[in-house]
């Protein structure tokens, strides 16, 4: 018997810590707006998060078997919707208040729902369509086109909800077919080559003062992604999902308490209609439990 059969309350419990987690990392990041180049920023948190997930590897998978996957193009497809999105959501924290940010980044349920339509022929029901109908609902809310400027970090932020559903997609097509080390390896590898060769062109050294927020940035991502695992082997995976959402609340009282940002009413409406389509979603693929557990075990943004 498994310990996910004795210990939901415990997974549940982890999940919520590792989504606190991901949101301290995000903060971190959020700090060093202005201080680092953004590809510079991806490489050096990726790399102290590196040095966590070596500790990830499954006790049965072995990290030179990395390299030997079933369907290469997918993993590697994999490796770079999480790398763009990396680099994205480095740009779109940096430059958005911190809880417009996570919410325009949480329309990623929404988007695999229209996705899952076109890619895989699946049937959507009206309740769905209406889930999804809410959350875009919630971005206008946020975004107020034609009474609010359009920044170039809410579009970053649509595109990494974007990678976020395509990694859905492409989880969901591989199934159980590939080891978690493939999966693992190929976001970080891709991460951090793509932001090394980009942050050629600007590079200088951190000061001293930043690489507290990069390494804490890198060590709190590495750390969740263990909360995160340790979580599914205690409670079902469609158990531990919906925690996500609590990172809203984090970013309202981070941003609030760290960096004076106090959304206003409309953009409290449109962060709650799209925590709502998204909690939504969730619970409506409650039979798809296995995943979604390859999902979040596999966070973009390292």
């Amino acid at each position: 018997m498994t310990v996910a059969a004795h210990s939901p309350i415990k997974g549940i419990a982890l999940g919520f810590l590792a989504y606190f987690l991901f949101s301290c990392s995000d903060a971190n990041v959020k700090a060093l707006g202005g201080h680092l180049p953004v590809f510079e920023i991806g490489f050096f948190s990726t790399l102290f998060a590196a040095l966590v997930l070596l500790f990830l590897k499954p006790r049965d998978e072995r990290w030179r078997d990395a390299i030997r996957m079933r369907r290469p193009g997918l993993v590697a497809l994999r490796g770079l919707a999480g790398g763009v999105a990396g680099i994205l959501g480095i740009y779109a924290f940096t430059t958005l208040p911190f809880a417009e940010a996570y919410a325009l980044i949480f329309l990623s349920p929404s988007i695999a729902t229209i996705l899952s339509i076109f890619l895989l022929s699946e049937q959507v029901g009206w309740r769905r369509w209406l889930a999804v109908a809410l959350g875009f609902t919630g971005v206008l809310a946020i975004v107020r086109p034609g009474f609010e400027t359009l920044q170039l970090g809410h579009l970053a932020a649509f595109a990494v909800s974007f990678c976020a559903a395509g990694t859905v997609i492409i989880l969901r097509t591989l199934g159980q077919t590939e080891r978690r080390v493939s999966l693992l390896a190929a976001v970080i590898l891709t991460s951090l080559v793509l932001n090394g060769v980009l942050m050629l062109g600007d590079f200088h050294w951190p000061a001293a003062a930043d690489l507290p927020y990069l390494a804490m940035s890198g060590v709190f991502a590495g750390l969740a992604q263990l909360c995160l695992i340790l979580a599914v082997r205690s409670a079902p995976a469609n158990q531990v999902a919906p925690a996500q959402y609590s990172q809203m609340v984090w970013a309202l009282v981070i941003g609030g308490v760290f960096f004076a940002e106090f959304p206003d009413l409309p953009a409290i409406i449109g962060i709650g209609l799209i925590a709502i389509s998204g909690l939504f979603t969730f619970l409506r693929e409650e039979t798809r439990g296995r995943w979604w557990s390859r999902t979040i075990l596999q966070r973009d943004r390292v």
